[in-house]
């Protein structure tokens, strides 16, 4: 059965929320958009291209930082209203330089800082 984007349940905005994770580590790395351009892009190129809503523009990810993220494979969840992008990643995922965009932590009540930046 071959793959139809028309068939996944973009939002009002034309936007479905992609859950980046490392295919080797199964690490969740960062949430970002995708429009269905942004997916036909994407499984096109191999590149992980996502619709960023602040700029209004496609972005490749790691097309200026060289952080980039090659993409492994593509799922969509059982409501096809969301996706999971495993990916081979090169270098921070997040803008910070961390890993992880995920690297804060609510333990016991306290916001806890659980990834420092990386020396790149």
């Amino acid at each position: 059965m071959s793959f139809d984007p028309a068939t996944l349940k973009f939002n009002d905005a034309g936007l479905i929320p992609a859950i980046a994770q490392d295919d080797e580590t199964g690490e969740v790395l960062m949430l970002a958009w995708m429009n269905a351009e942004a997916v036909a892009r994407t499984l096109e190129s191999g590149r992980v291209t996502y619709w960023s809503r602040s700029r209004a523009a496609f972005w490749v990810k790691g097309e200026t930082s060289g952080h980039v993220q090659e993409l492994v494979e593509m799922r969509q969840d059982c409501d096809r209203d969301c996706l999971l992008i495993l990916v081979r990643q090169t270098g921070p995922a997040c803008h910070t330089n961390r890993r992880s965009c995920f690297y804060r932590a609510v333990r016991n009540g306290e916001e806890v800082e659980i990834l420092q930046p990386e020396d790149i």
